[in-house]
């Protein structure tokens, strides 16, 4: 049955980014969609406002209630892998036989009936997907997006496109956990970074890249696939595909790259046309690497050097992606989602070589107790970038405390010397007595809670 054939489309777990971005593609479709969460949050507020009730506990007699007015074959429930197998509602949901699919391979079958855009890679697939959808919009093409963080421009992680003309594009960043991104069937294709990650669903770094190379066999005959330099030479793909880079000697790269005026300012060099002068309205070298990847997929699409290079100036960003949240004489504060190694090398790398000559206060959050032990070495590397970092407690997300593993346990794998360890109050604390010039914090978790207050207590401390 298509996906798209439902009446009634159930989310267990509708507060997550990829699933809200879900039930509002389905409520877009005109279909009736309702959903769980464990807790109420800004997005949840979002989807009620648009109509989708949301309720945050689990409530088995409201749910048979509602599934009295359909018949089996009209329910679609979408489930993400955060739900316990213990939930009642999934349980019972279960039991009776109800169609249970997960979001990925919703996705997947959605991707079926459109010319599908999948941007994949350990790190740089949001910034990317999000690049590749405003350059798309501005440049006017008819297109669906499924970004995997709010979009600046658009304050959403989802673009809606017209249903009604014919093959709308439909742009997906390809989540790699869980094996997920092996349902798509895109046309166009891009891996941005294949490092080690996902230990748990992989087990090691030759399974990681298994997975990439699997993606990459995913492509529909006559589509295009771009990769990284560095991606190209550690998979060693048997498909065609072009290859892009920073300033190497790739098909697609930049070139003259300089900072001007706190941006950074580059030429584009591709088969298609050359792009003198491009302004990127995002910092960070990393991601004037993902902006080449997103105007080869623009270019492959027909989309002209002056309409990229406007885009690529008004691009906002994505919020806690290299996310400027205070700017003043007396305070920067940048806050990131970075939360493996090679992300916190290449956040603190590009916070230094804009502001050089400040002292650089990195506050970070480990994500999971299984990456931080099986990368702390890495992660003590990375983080000793830093001037002077403060650890926060890890934060579990799905996984249960590992006996030994710590920020305190990293601390001390770590060489700098001006290192400790805080809870968040004692963070919220020592800034407000003494508030740092540059301040920097990282993390995949709920640091995004200290953001206010932190940006609150720099504010007030305003000459």
């Amino acid at each position: 049955m298509n996906v798209l054939d439902y009446k009634l489309y159930y989310f267990l777990g509708v507060g997550g980014i990829g699933m809200s971005a879900l039930a509002r593609f389905f409520k877009h479709h005109g279909k009736t969609v309702k959903g769980y969460d464990k807790n109420a949050s800004s997005l949840t507020k979002e989807l009620e406002n648009e109509g989708i009730q949301c309720h945050f506990d689990e409530d088995l007699e409201g749910l048979k209630r509602l599934l009295m007015t359909y018949s089996k074959s009209e329910v679609l429930v979408i489930l993400t892998p955060a739900v316990p197998n213990s939930h009642l509602e999934w349980e019972f949901l279960k039991k009776e036989g109800y169609t249970i699919l997960k979001r990925s391979v919703v996705l997947g079958e959605i991707t079926k009936h459109y010319k599908t855009i999948a941007i994949a890679g350990t790190h740089g697939k949001t910034t990317t997907t999000t690049l590749v959808t405003h350059l798309l919009h501005s440049a006017g093409l008819n297109c669906f997006a499924f970004m995997g963080g709010i979009s600046k421009n658009f304050n959403s992680n989802l673009l809606l496109g017209d249903t009604h003309q014919p093959e709308p594009l439909f742009i997906v960043e390809a989540d790699e956990y869980d094996r997920s991104f092996l349902t798509l069937e895109p046309f166009i294709a891009v891996i941005t970074s294949v490092d080690a990650d996902h230990l748990d669903i992989y087990g090691d770094d030759s399974s990681v890249k298994e997975g990439y190379r699997l993606f990459a066999k995913k492509l529909k005959p006559g589509g295009v696939l771009f990769v990284k330099k560095n991606v190209d030479n550690d998979l060693r793909l048997t498909e065609h595909h072009l290859i892009y880079s920073l300033n190497l000697n790739t098909e697609y790269r930049a070139e003259s790259i300089r900072v001007e005026e706190g941006r950074f300012v580059y030429d584009v060099k591709s088969p298609v046309e050359n792009i003198p002068s491009v302004l990127l309205g995002l910092p960070g070298l990393h991601n004037v690497e993902n902006s080449i990847a997103a105007i080869a997929i623009a270019q492959q699409l027909g989309v002209k050097g002056e309409v990229i290079k406007e885009a690529l100036r008004s691009f906002k960003g994505v919020k806690r992606r290299f996310d400027y949240r205070v700017n003043t004489p007396e305070h920067i504060y940048i806050d990131d989602y970075a939360h493996h190694p090679e992300e916190l090398k290449a956040t603190i790398t590009s916070v230094k070589r804009l502001h050089p000559g400040i002292k650089v206060t990195g506050v970070f959050q480990p994500h999971l107790f299984s990456r931080t032990r099986d990368f702390v070495e890495d992660f003590a590397n990375s983080l000793d970038l830093l001037d002077e970092c403060i650890l926060l407690d890890i934060y579990p997300a799905r996984e249960k405390p590992m006996e030994g593993v710590s920020s305190q346990w990293l601390l001390q794998h770590m060489k700098g010397k001006d290192k400790k360890c805080m809870s968040k109050a004692e963070l919220l604390a020592e800034l407000s007595v003494n508030p740092r010039a540059l301040l920097l914090t990282m993390g995949a978790g709920d640091i995004d809670q200290l953001i206010e207050p932190i940006e609150k207590i720099l504010n007030s401390n305003k000459k």
